[in-house]
């Protein structure tokens, strides 16, 4: 499953919509901060800014400090609340020790959420009116709807229960009409789980989690895993090669999740910007 061809897909339709915001004058904007000098943090805001050109929104990057204090950030977001060129705003992960991320994520405006983190976008997810998903979960959706993955009465298993991928993961397979399992590290025996599953989506943070003989034949599996051998290489939490044997239908690290998750980053700006 080609994570990149079906964000250059999307992606393409997201710039017809931006060119219809124009004729209203209207310009979908996306505010990024950035707390601290953490490596992944400045590629992945790199990327997010680089994709954000490339369709026609417009971006800020606020880069502070990594001691900057908790009541600053408190401040910028509370600004950026009522800035009117902003559609979007998006606190970068993780922020260091001294900031209450939680604090942090609630003081951005729910309209204003564009990650999905709100409790209130949450709340709302939860009884099936959401106003932003998440955006890995929601790139997941994206996937197996491209590529024609039934999902309605089938049974998928989500290994992860994760505030940011696993727990809306299963919410969005339900609403779909799925039949969900939800496991975790702590579950026994997770192979008994796994290989009942027609849709098995693993969100651990841990390689390998995951291997061919977990899988029945033809399911569909999603790596949502992202982890740096010690070589430098990255891989997900999937062993790749032993599940392609069996797999029906599998997403590559990289490549699959994650061009998926800044084209829902996108995709939840513009939605923002069109309901104003």
């Amino acid at each position: 499953m080609d994570g990149k061809l079906v964000s250059q897909i999307l992606r393409e339709k997201m710039k017809s919509r931006v060119e219809e915001l124009a004729k209203r004058d209207i310009k979908p904007g996306l505010a990024v901060i950035l707390v601290g000098d953490d490596a992944a943090s400045q590629v992945y805001v790199r990327n997010k800014v680089a994709a954000c050109q490339a369709i026609g929104v417009h971006s800020r990057v606020y880069r502070l400090a990594a001691d900057t204090p908790e009541q600053k950030v408190l401040e910028e977001l509370k600004l950026l609340n009522n800035d009117s060129e902003i559609n979007g705003i998006l606190v970068q992960l993780p922020l260091p020790k001294h900031i209450d991320e939680d604090k942090i994520l609630e003081t951005i405006s729910p309209e204003k959420d564009v990650d999905g983190f709100h409790k209130i976008n949450v709340g709302a997810m939860v009884i099936g009116r959401a106003r932003f998903y998440p955006c890995t979960p929601h790139g997941v959706m994206k996937l197996l709807e491209y590529y024609g993955i039934a999902i309605e009465g089938r049974h998928a298993v989500v290994v992860g229960r994760s505030n940011i991928v696993g727990k809306p993961m299963a919410l969005m397979l339900l609403e779909k009409g799925a039949t969900v399992s939800i496991c975790n590290s702590k579950t026994p025996d997770l192979a008994s789980f796994t290989r009942q599953a027609d849709i098995v989506v693993v969100a651990v943070g841990k390689s390998k989690v995951l291997s061919g003989d977990m899988i029945k034949p033809g399911a569909t599996v999603i790596d949502v895993g992202i982890n740096r051998l010690p070589d430098g290489s990255l891989t997900g939490d999937v062993d790749f090669e032993s599940v392609r044997e069996v797999a029906g239908f599998l997403t590559p690290v990289p490549g699959g999740v994650g061009p998926m998750t800044i084209t829902m980053l996108l995709e939840n700006t513009i939605r923002s910007s069109e309901m104003v």
